[in-house]
């Protein structure tokens, strides 16, 4: 561990993430077709979760936040190495195929002006396009890896009638439930998960999203009993928001019942109720936003309070994902920033500092050694953790609360009237 020179930790964000991002820069590699970046040691990956997609995404947020030609320069660079791997690639999925390519390469062909990169989305996603069975692109049927996922990214990326195409399946494959509906989101999976990146919630998000945008109110209506299903599932009373991992308890040897970060707990769920505020002006839905998070600033976290019990800085299932939606409280709410300065602190505090710049490793405590490789993309390294350190650093200080690219699963702050 390392500490910031000439820098108070708590107000030292922006600092934090100046070291993240010359890791990220060091650790990339130059090949023929761009910048690539291996962390794991393996082959490039290319991905939106992990890999390079991510890792541009964020080196484009750098450059919107400090205008500094490098980081745009990186970004396109590595870009011209995703459009390179494209006929290599079968997955069409938004987080680990090619719909996440379409992303990044659609905000650096806006952001910097760059035609031929903008030029190979439509390319990319014809391709996506061409790979539907009718109903579904792969075994998985949710956010991630499935429909849910390439509807929002092919919304995100400029094409409405692919994003449409892959949500129209869950109309007829939706199953009828106490509380509402929800989908059997692979074949094998008796159980029916809930949250966000694997679960009914990431559909719903998916349904009205996509709804909303081509004004389809049978999607709309779709997505709403989706997460009527889920809502009848709350465990923590009339204040909080708590719903299991899933029913019955996929996989109890390894996964936790209830976690509280982006991918299955309140902190993604509240991300689903904020678009749905947005785009139906319910009151209804801001309350339940309200309630995951008294739930998440009730929990304990950041402490580690047990094994497994908040062991990532990441964007997906750690601190960087609270920090997120606590930046949109300040931008929408006047949340006073303390919490998020207790995320940042935290951050800090768990960082590895040293003259290769910033870095994070996570704890995987059902493994040995328990301390995990410090690793560069979105979910679990320095791409998804910039962001929101970049973020955090406008917001805090009354700058820009908006991202220089919008992520194609988290709505961007609506302020609320008062």
């Amino acid at each position: 561990m390392g500490v910031l020179s000439g820098r108070d930790r708590s107000g030292g964000a922006e600092e934090l993430a100046v070291g993240a991002l010359d890791w990220l820069l060091k650790s990339a590699r130059e090949t023929e077709f761009g910048w690539v970046w291996a962390d794991t040691g393996g082959e490039f990956d290319p991905t939106l979760y992990s890999g390079a997609a991510g890792i541009v995404l964020a080196l484009l947020e750098a450059h919107q936040h400090f205008g500094e030609d490098r980081y745009g320069d990186a970004a396109l660079r590595g870009a011209r190495a995703l459009t390179a791997t494209v006929d290599q690639r079968e997955g069409c999925s938004l987080y680990f195929g090619l719909t996440g390519t379409a992303v990044a390469l659609h905000a650096v062909g806006e952001r910097l002006n760059d035609v031929a990169t903008g030029a190979a989305v439509s390319q990319v996603l014809d391709r996506v396009r061409s790979r539907f069975d009718g109903q579904r692109w792969g075994e998985l049927f949710e956010l991630l890896y499935g429909n849910a996922g390439i509807g929002l990214g092919a919304l995100a990326a400029g094409d409405a009638e692919l994003a449409l195409l892959a949500v129209t399946p869950y109309l007829h494959t939706a199953e009828a439930t106490a509380g509402g509906v929800n989908w059997q989101v692979q074949a094998d999976w008796p159980a029916r998960v809930h949250h966000i990146s694997h679960g009914t919630l990431g559909i719903a998000y998916a349904l009205a999203a996509v709804g909303h945008a081509v004004g389809r109110s049978d999607l709309m209506e779709l997505a709403v009993a989706g997460v009527s299903d889920v809502v009848a599932r709350n465990e923590a009373g009339p204040s909080g928001f708590l719903v299991p991992h899933s029913d019955p308890q996929h996989k109890p040897e390894r996964v936790e019942r209830y976690s509280y970060g982006w991918c299955h707990g309140p902190t993604g769920d509240a991300q689903v109720f904020r678009l749905l505020a947005a785009v139906t002006d319910d009151d209804a839905w801001s309350t339940l936003a309200q309630r995951c998070w008294h739930t998440v600033i009730h929990s304990g976290l950041p402490q580690q309070l047990c094994p497994g019990f908040w062991d990532n800085n990441g964007r997906c299932c750690g601190t960087a994902g609270v920090l997120a939606l606590a930046c949109d409280r300040i931008a929408e709410q006047d949340d006073e920033p303390a919490f998020a300065r207790t995320l940042v602190e935290d951050l800090a505090r768990r960082a590895t500092i040293d003259t290769d710049g910033v870095r994070w490793s996570n704890h995987e405590h059902r493994a040995t050694p328990s301390t995990l490789t410090a690793r560069t993309g979105w979910a679990m390294g320095n791409a998804g953790i910039v962001r929101e350190l970049l973020r955090y650093t406008r917001a805090s200080t009354g700058g820009p609360t908006d991202y220089a690219v919008a992520w194609p699963d988290h709505p961007a702050p609506r302020k609320q009237a008062t």
